[in-house]
């Protein structure tokens, strides 16, 4: 189940709410588990199991590690739960694209290949399997105390809103806010994530996944047929949908979460008007950067190595991890390795000239943040370099090209206006007045007034749409 479904906007949510409001806040925690569990369950019945029966193991494994006090002792049940997490991690994501990649060897070598049957990847195994590693790693380390209850534990990792696609919530930052969270639960509070849903429906719905159906149109052309400047649209496209399906999908999981006075980090911060690949990561899917740097590029060394080969290699390590969390194929490893070479090429010298470019060196990051979309969407090294050919040398166009319509051109308008509309200092303030911002009454009014007609809009979209997919949900 997504949020921009039929069955989630008409059914669920309302029936969710209408009994969590009338609850106590005594059994609000209850209902909240109940409801995330139908709601995985409603996709994935199966793996349901799965996510309980590593939450049990993990949850005594971590009450252990607190109790013990011989750090090898801790350490040893450390390291039995990062296995077992890490290792299911590996078994349902990874293993198809080693033992596929293994048995082209073989087939070259003239070897029988290893017999193999094709699994299926848990929803959201990515984003659960990360939060499992910060409460096991922050109890380790003393950051915080475990959950005292099991079924406390399970709410942090099943919790619906971020669930499937995220945020990644840090341990710490929220195992207070189980407790503690109906205090938050105000009328400005549920406003505000009611404005913050809607507004995030609708970029999904309403800009998404319209470009979406033309990057699928475009990108499914055979080379043949594929002319430049399609090609540059076809990229565009997919520039401009992967940001509003993912970030839109983040609003609306900040918004749910805020009506329910559970407060989770942001995870998109205007990406396309970064100045630079390292400030594009500080913007772009906040809560992964945040997790890759605490848990993997500090534990490495992190900007306290001796020597700056070792600096650039733990970079080019931290974003081939990246890109392999995304997903089991080469594209996302070689998207990784691209963005890591950007990265590295800017601490040795480019960031400097960067800086004298100001809000102007947009235009030397979109454009590479643009064409490293490209081996994220077609997976495929070969494929990948086939169209960027086509992008950077001339191809006319084909009897079977692919033509913009008037909805295309409008809704990229729109999309380009509200990917770069904040490098103004104005454009800031109004989308800070909009998303935190102190309103009057004639405001709150308008604004609300606004958001219903976004959620009816996108949902009239929903019902007479076959094109609804959301590229995040398979990772």
């Amino acid at each position: 189940m997504v949020f921009s479904s039929i069955i989630f906007l008409f059914y669920f949510l309302p029936v969710f709410l209408l009994v969590y409001f009338l609850l106590s806040s005594r059994f609000k925690n209850t209902w909240i588990l109940f409801s995330s569990i139908c709601f995985y369950a409603w996709g994935a019945p199966r793996f349901i199991f799965v996510i309980l029966g590593t939450t049990i193991l993990d949850f005594y494994l971590v009450r252990l590690i607190y109790a013990q006090k011989n750090k090898h002792k801790r350490l040893f049940y450390l390291c039995i739960s990062l296995a077992v997490n890490l290792g299911l991690l590996f078994y349902f994501k990874y293993c198809n694209f080693f033992i596929t990649n293994i048995n082209e060897v073989m087939h070259h070598l003239g070897m029988a290949p290893i017999p193999w049957v094709n699994l299926i990847l848990p929803i959201g195994i990515s984003f659960y399997t990360f939060e499992t590693i910060t409460y096991v790693v922050d109890v380790y380390k003393n950051v915080h105390p475990p959950l005292k209850k099991f079924w406390d534990y399970q709410l942090y990792i099943i919790f619906f809103p971020k669930l499937i696609a995220g945020p990644i919530i840090r341990f710490h930052d929220f195992a207070d806010q189980i407790y503690d969270h109906t205090q938050f639960e105000t009328i400005d509070n549920r406003l505000q994530g009611f404005y913050r849903f809607c507004i995030g429906l609708a970029k999904k719905v309403m800009i998404a996944n319209v470009l979406g159906q033309a990057a699928t149109n475009i990108f499914s052309l055979s080379h043949a047929d594929l002319d430049t400047f399609s090609a540059w649209c076809g990229a565009l496209s997919y520039t401009f949908q992967i940001y509003f399906d993912f970030s839109g999908y983040s609003d609306m999981a900040i918004g749910l979460s805020q009506i329910m006075g559970f407060r989770i980090p942001e995870n998109f911060n205007n990406p396309y008007t970064a100045t630079s690949i390292t400030d594009f990561w500080r913007r772009w899917h906040i809560s992964l950067g945040n997790w890759m740097r605490n848990y993997l590029y500090i534990p490495l060394g992190g900007n306290r190595v001796n020597n700056k080969f070792k600096l650039y290699f733990n970079l080019w390590i931290v974003f081939l991890a990246s890109g392999l969390w995304h997903g089991a194929a080469w594209g996302f490893i070689i998207w990784g390795a691209y963005h890591g070479f950007f990265l590295v090429v800017e601490r040795i010298f480019l960031q400097k000239f960067l800086n004298k470019l100001k809000q102007f060196a947009v235009c030397y990051t979109f454009p590479v943040v643009l064409i490293g979309w490209v081996f994220f969407k077609l997976e495929h090294w070969s494929s990948s370099v086939q169209y960027i050919k086509v992008m950077f040398t001339y191809h006319a166009v084909s009897k079977h090209y692919w033509v913009p319509n008037k909805q295309w051109l409008i809704i990229t308008l729109i999309a380009t206006i509200f990917s770069f509309f904040t490098i103004p200092n104005l454009g800031k303030y109004i989308q800070d007045k909009v998303f935190f911002g102190n309103r009057s009454m004639p405001a709150t009014i308008a604004l609300a007034s606004c958001c219903f007609c976004l959620l009816w809009l996108s949902a009239g979209y929903i019902t007479i749409s076959t094109f609804n997919p959301f590229i995040y949900f398979r990772f």
